[in-house]
C-alpha cells in the first residue's frame, strides 16, 4: 500500500492504471472501527469492481485542533496504525492531506475539484450518511452528489451505524470507543474496534519499582494524544519485536509509592530477563481487572500483584485458545 503526505506526493497516472481513475473515500478514521471498516470495505470492493485502486483521504492533524485550537481529542490509532489496518482491509493508498487553516477554508467545491477531480480522478466516493466536508462543514452528501453530476463521479451512502452491546446499544463511532477507553470499558471498546485497543511508544527507564517487586514492567512514553484507559490495571499483550506477550497492564500514578505522573506500565507474564529500554512496543488492552488502589502494606500490594497476573494470564489464555478454534 503507498502512502502520499500531501497532494504533491501523489504520482502520476501510472499508479491509476489505464482507466485514470479511482474510488475515494474521505474522513479521519480514527480507529478503523466496525462502522468505518463497512465503508472502507465498499470502497475496496467498487474498485476491485472497476479495475481501479482504493484510496483512502484523511488528514493530520485533527481538523478540530487548527479550527479549535485544544480540542484535538484522544486518539484510538495514529496515522501508522490505521495506515496498517487500512491496508489489511485492502486499500491501494492512504492519501494524509495536512490540516491547516488555510485548508480549512476551502469551500466544497474547491475541495472536490482540488483533491477529487484533479489529484485523484475519482470514479466513485463512498461515504458515511453523516459527512461533512469543506469550510465550516458547509458540504454534506447532497453537496457531494451534485458535484458528482458536474465532475463525473458517483457517491455511494453506507450506512456505518453498527450497534452491539457496548455503550448500551449505542451506535458504534470513534466518540463511543473514546468514551469507553476513557471509562476503563476496554471490552466495550474491543467490540466497536473488531480488535483490542492498543497503546503504543518507547520504553523509558522509570522508578523499577517493579523490578524490585518482582515484576519488573515496561514503562511507555506515550504518542502525544493517545487515548489512554482509566486507572487501573488490566488483562492484555505486550508486543516487542513482533512477539504478542501476555501481560498484566497497570495505569495510573502509583498510588502506593505517592506518584502523581499517570504511566502505563506492562508487566510481560513468565517472561524473565527481558531488555526493551528503548524499543518501540504496543500494548493491547483485553480486559479490566480492578481499580487503582493504595494497599496498607507492600506484602499486602504483593499478595494482589500475584492474584492480578494468574487473572491476566487465564483471561489471555482463554481469549488465545478462543481465536484458535
Amino acid at each position: 500500500m503507498q502512502r502520499w503526505r500531501g497532494l504533491e506526493d501523489i504520482p502520476e497516472a501510472a499508479f491509476f492504471g489505464s482507466g485514470g481513475r479511482s474510488v475515494v473515500t474521505i474522513g479521519s478514521y480514527d480507529g478503523v472501527h466496525r462502522g468505518h471498516q463497512l465503508i472502507i470495505g465498499r470502497a475496496v470492493a467498487r474498485a476491485r469492481e472497476l479495475g481501479v485502486p482504493a484510496v483512502v483521504v484523511t488528514f493530520d492533524p485533527h481538523p478540530s485542533e487548527v479550527v479549535r485550537p485544544g480540542s484535538h481529542p484522544p486518539l484510538l490509532a495514529p496515522h501508522h496504525r490505521r495506515a496498517e489496518l487500512m491496508a489489511e482491509l485492502g486499500v491501494d493508498a492512504v492519501l494524509i492531506l495536512p490540516f491547516t487553516m488555510e485548508f480549512s477554508k476551502l469551500p466544497p467545491s474547491e475541495f472536490v475539484v482540488k483533491v477529487l477531480v484533479d489529484k485523484l480522478r475519482a470514479k466513485v466516493v463512498v461515504e458515511g450518511p453523516n459527512f461533512r466536508f469543506g469550510h465550516k462543514a458547509a458540504g454534506n452528501v447532497e453537496t457531494l452528489k451534485e458535484l458528482g453530476r458536474t465532475y463525473d463521479y458517483e457517491v455511494e451512502i453506507v450506512d456505518l451505524y453498527e450497534r452491539g452491546e457496548a455503550g448500551g446499544g449505542e451506535p458504534f463511532s470513534s466518540t463511543l470507543t473514546r468514551k469507553l477507553v476513557a471509562e476503563g470499558d476496554v471490552a466495550g471498546a474491543m467490540e466497536v474496534l473488531g480488535r483490542p485497543h492498543r497503546v503504543e511508544g518507547v520504553v523509558v527507564r522509570g522508578a523499577q519499582r517493579g523490578r524490585e517487586l518482582g515484576y519488573p514492567t515496561a514503562n511507555l512514553e506515550t504518542l502525544p494524544h493517545t487515548a489512554i484507559p482509566a486507572d487501573g490495571v488490566y488483562a492484555g499483550w505486550l508486543t516487542a519485536n513482533g512477539e504478542a506477550m501476555p501481560a498484566a497492564i497497570s495505569v495510573g500514578t502509583n498510588p502506593q509509592f505517592d506518584g502523581t505522573e499517570r504511566t502505563v506500565e506492562a508487566y510481560a507474564i513468565d517472561r524473565v530477563g527481558l531488555d526493551l529500554y528503548g524499543l518501540h512496543v504496543e500494548v493491547d488492552f483485553l480486559a479490566f481487572l480492578r481499580g487503582q488502589e493504595k494497599f496498607a502494606t507492600i506484602d499486602a500490594l504483593l499478595e494482589r500483584m500475584a492474584v492480578d497476573v494468574q487473572r491476566a494470564r487465564e483471561l489471555v489464555a482463554a481469549h488465545d485458545g478462543a481465536q484458535r478454534s
